[in-house]
C-alpha cells in the first residue's frame, strides 16, 4: 500500500526525501526485514502478555522428558506475531499487483486460519474439562480433524498450482535458439549486457532438477504420451502432496523452544537466494538455470518472513516465553513449501529442508515398526527411544538448547549445500 501510494505520488510529480528508496527492490527488503523485527518485538510482548492474562497457555503432557513441566502454562497461539509481522511489511513495502506477493498473502492467511481454529478448539476442550472439574489431557480429538487440517493444505495446493500454470505472469521462460521470425508475439526479447536473448514461455508444468547439466525438468515426462495433456492433474497432485509434507513436518518439528523458528528462517534465506538468481537474468544466465521473471517482489515477503522468524526466535528462544502453536508451525511449513514450488526448487526441498524432512521419517518409522513388531511378535518394538527425533535426543541427555542449536547447524550446512547445487550440473 505504501509502495503504491509512493508510486502515485512520484508519477505526479511529488517528490518527497526518502521516496527513491521505493524504487529499489534491495531497500524495500532491507525495510520489510526491519519493519518485521519491530512489529515482532512490539507486538510480541504485548501478544504475550495478553495472553498470560486470558490464560491460553500449554498443556504438557507428561512425556519423562527433562524440562517439560516447566513449559507447562506457556503461552500458545504466538504464530499470530509470526503472521503479522509477515502480512504488515509485504502489504506496506511490496508491490500489491504482483501475482506471486497475493498467492504468498493468501496462503499466509489461509493456513493461519487453519491453525488458528484448530489452537482454539484444543484451548475450548481444556476450558470445557476445568469447568467440568475433569483432569484435562491434551489429545489427538481435541482440536480440529486430521482430515479438516489435509483438507486446507489440498485447497492451498490446487490454488498454487493454479496460479502456476494458469496465470501468465508467473509463467518460467525457455531460451529459445530457433529462427525468429519477424512479429512473432510468442517471442520475448531481452536485452542485457550487449547481448540479446531470446525467451518463450513454458506453459508447462517444469522444475529444475539438481546435478544434471540440463537442468530443466517437464512433470509431462512421468506421464505415458498419450495422456500428457492431463499433465496439469499431475502438477496439481504433486504440489499438493510437497505443501502438505512440508506444512506437517514444520508442525511435527515445533517440539522444542526456537527449533521450528530458527530453522524456518535459516530455510528462508535459502529460497530468498533462489529467488534472487533465478529472478535476475545475468545472475540466471550465468549459473545457467531457469530464468523466472517477476520474482523480484517476492524477495519482499521473505524479507519480512526472515525477520518474522528472528524476532519471534527472541521470545522462543529457550527458555520460551511463548509458543507459536499450529497457528504459526503450520503457516510456516506451508510458506516455505509454496515459495520452494514458485522458484522451482521443489526436489530439492528434501534436502534444504532436511531436518523437516527426518524429524517427519522418525515418527513414520517409528510407527510403522511398532505395528510390524506388535503383529509379528505381539510386542510393539521401537527404533528410536522416542519420536520425533528431538526427543529422542533429550531421552539420551542431552539438553534442549544444544539439541536446537545442533539442529540449526545441520540445517546451515543443508542450506549451503543445497545453493552450491547451482553450480554443481
Amino acid at each position: 500500500m505504501l509502495y503504491q501510494l509512493t508510486e502515485w505520488l512520484i508519477s505526479q510529480g511529488v517528490k518527497f526525501p526518502g521516496s527513491a528508496l521505493f524504487q529499489f527492490i534491495t531497500s524495500r527488503v532491507m525495510l520489510a526485514v526491519i519493519l518485521s523485527l519491530v512489529i515482532s518485538a512490539v507486538f510480541g510482548k504485548k501478544l504475550i502478555s495478553y495472553l498470560l492474562k486470558k490464560q491460553v497457555g500449554e498443556t504438557v503432557r507428561d512425556l519423562g522428558l527433562a524440562g517439560e513441566q516447566q513449559k507447562k502454562g506457556t503461552p500458545t497461539m504466538g504464530g499470530f506475531i509470526i503472521i503479522l509481522a509477515i502480512l504488515v511489511p509485504t502489504l506496506l513495502l511490496a508491490d500489491l499487483n504482483k501475482a506471486y506477493i497475493r498467492l504468498m498473502i493468501f496462503a499466509t492467511v489461509w493456513l493461519g486460519l487453519i491453525g488458528f481454529i484448530d489452537d482454539y478448539l484444543k484451548l475450548r476442550s481444556k476450558r470445557l474439562a476445568q469447568e467440568k472439574g475433569v483432569t484435562y489431557k491434551k489429545g489427538d480429538k481435541d482440536g480440529l480433524a486430521g482430515w479438516f487440517k489435509i483438507l486446507g493444505q489440498v485447497v492451498l495446493g490446487i490454488v498454487v498450482a493454479s496460479v502456476l500454470l494458469f496465470n501468465k505472469n508467473t509463467h518460467a521462460l525457455r531460451e529459445y535458439t530457433g529462427t525468429v521470425k519477424p512479429g512473432d508475439s510468442s517471442i520475448i526479447v531481452k536485452k542485457f549486457d550487449g547481448k540479446t536473448k531470446y525467451f518463450v514461455e513454458a506453459n508447462e508444468p517444469i522444475t529444475t532438477i539438481p546435478f544434471v547439466r540440463t537442468h530443466e525438468f517437464n512433470y509431462a515426462k512421468l506421464l505415458p504420451v498419450a495422456v500428457r495433456g492431463l499433465s496439469w492433474v499431475l502438477y496439481m497432485l504433486i504440489v499438493i502432496f510437497i505443501i502438505t509434507a512440508v506444512s506437517n513436518g514444520a508442525n511435527i518439528t515445533d517440539g522444542l523452544d526456537g527449533l521450528a523458528t530458527g530453522t524456518s528462517a535459516i530455510i528462508g534465506a535459502c529460497l530468498g537466494v533462489f529467488a534472487y538468481a533465478s529472478g535476475n537474468l545475468r545472475v540466471a544466465e550465468y549459473l545457467n538455470i531457469m530464468y523466472i521473471p517477476n520474482l523480484g517482489e517476492l524477495s519482499v515477503f521473505i524479507g519480512a518472513l526472515i525477520g518474522a522468524c528472528v524476532g519471534f526466535l527472541w521470545y522462543n528462544a529457550y527458555p520460551a516465553q511463548v509458543f507459536m502453536g499450529d497457528t504459526g508451525s503450520l503457516t510456516l511449513g506451508g510458506i516455505i513449501a509454496a515459495l520452494a514450488i514458485i522458484v522451482r526448487k521443489e526436489l530439492l526441498i528434501p534436502i534444504f529442508c532436511g531436518v523437516f524432512l527426518v524429524e517427519v521419517l522418525s515418527v513414520s518409522l517409528q510407527v510403522g515398526y511398532f505395528k510390524y513388531t506388535k503383529k509379528k511378535y505381539g510386542e510393539g518394538r521401537r527404533i528410536f527411544l522416542m519420536s520425533p527425533l528431538h526427543h529422542h535426543y533429550q531421552k539420551l541427555g542431552y539438553h534442549e538448547a544444544k539439541i536446537v542449536t545442533r539442529f540449526w547447524i545441520v540445517t546451515i550446512l543443508c542450506v549451503m549445500f543445497s545453493i552450491v547445487t547451482l553450480k554443481i550440473r
